[in-house]
């Protein structure tokens, strides 16, 4: 099943409008019929108090109509065809909103969704919502993604209305299964980003992805455990990250060399300061070393191929690299003088 984002107002508010149209209506009908209370017949023959004109208002909206107050005079039952009668259907509309309101959403949410498979295409999709899902797609929504270029895929309740919360599409159900990773357009995707909870579960996502993509879409997936990550990369994962090993050289860093972890929390955190970034080569920058550029270089990536700046025998730029760079990310830094 696919999610989208919610786009209408809380059952709560929905119900409270409807009921507020509701009595409204009947409150304009009575104040219509007490005012031309005189042409209207009553069987007892005593005229129309107050509560009579509720009376009629009630049964008249319900088309329950018992026939004991009538209009009698031309002027009330032309105020009965040009007002009475229009507020009767309008009232069994309040009435059936309910079941109006599931069906427009139906074809509202058939129309999105038909929108959608037509469009999506070179998207992101991530495979669990959990730190490491969530984490991600701030990423890639920091480095100029759109957010309509992400597709979740996520089983787990509470975090599936959390995604959709967040204005994501969500496909509910489990990532392993083909059927699943065939209605996020698998094929047509740019990335498959590997956020289970398990390795297991990152092994056989894997192994799905590339059966169904025949190894075009690019896989990137977390392994909790170094050992695992082998085995992800023979499943089809491209690059495979080690959350126990890379949070255990953080930690082992914050301890002997406390300065670094502070670098690197700089370079992994938004809005901070420094943050790593990439562009193409330009032309003036072609045969130059990158030690010799204002931007601060750190790797070179060409036709695939990471070249460090220390590899000096290869540290010279050529057509079609791209620059692996540390940028200054403050929010102030444009607004500077």
């Amino acid at each position: 099943m696919i999610h989208f984002p919610a786009q209408r107002r809380g059952p709560l508010s929905a119900l409270s409008l409807r009921l507020a149209a509701a009595i409204g209506l009947v409150l304009a009908v009575v104040a219509v019929v007490f005012i031309e209370r005189n042409g209207y017949r009553d069987v007892n023959g005593d005229g129309l108090t107050l509560l009579d004109c509720f009376y009629y208002a009630v049964v008249s909206l319900s088309t329950t109509g018992y026939g004991d107050i009538v209009p009698a005079t031309q002027e009330a039952r032309l105020v009965n065809v040009l007002f009475i009668t229009p507020a009767r259907v309008l009232f069994l509309i309040i009435l059936v909103g309910t079941t109006l309101e599931v069906l427009t959403e139906q074809y509202r949410t058939g129309r999105r969704l038909h929108r959608w498979e037509r469009k999506v295409k070179d998207h992101v999709i991530i495979c669990g919502y959990g730190t490491k899902g969530r984490s991600a797609i701030s990423a890639l929504m920091e480095n100029g993604l759109d957010k309509s270029r992400i597709v979740v895929v996520e089983r787990d309740g509470p975090a599936l209305r959390q995604a959709t919360s967040n204005g994501l599409v969500v496909i509910e159900g489990s990532a392993t299964r083909s059927s699943v990773l065939n209605q996020a357009h698998v094929r047509t995707a740019k990335a498959v980003i590997i956020a289970t909870d398990s390795d297991d579960a990152s092994v056989l996502v894997a192994l799905t992805v590339r059966q169904l993509t025949a190894g075009q879409v690019r896989i990137i997936a977390a392994a909790r455990e170094a050992e695992n990550a082998p085995l992800l990369k023979q499943s089809g994962a491209h690059h495979v990250i080690v959350s126990s090993a890379t949070a255990g050289r953080l930690l082992g860093l914050s301890t002997s060399a406390p300065p670094l972890i502070d670098v690197v929390e700089d370079l992994l955190t938004p809005g901070q300061g420094m943050a790593l970034a990439m562009r193409s080569a330009e032309r003036h920058e072609v045969g130059k070393n990158p030690r010799e550029l204002e931007t601060l270089v750190i790797a070179l990536v060409r036709r695939g191929k990471v070249v460090t700046v220390a590899d000096r025998a290869n540290a010279v730029i050529e057509t079609g690299d791209m620059l692996v760079h540390v940028r200054d990310d403050r929010p102030t830094a444009n607004t500077l003088p």
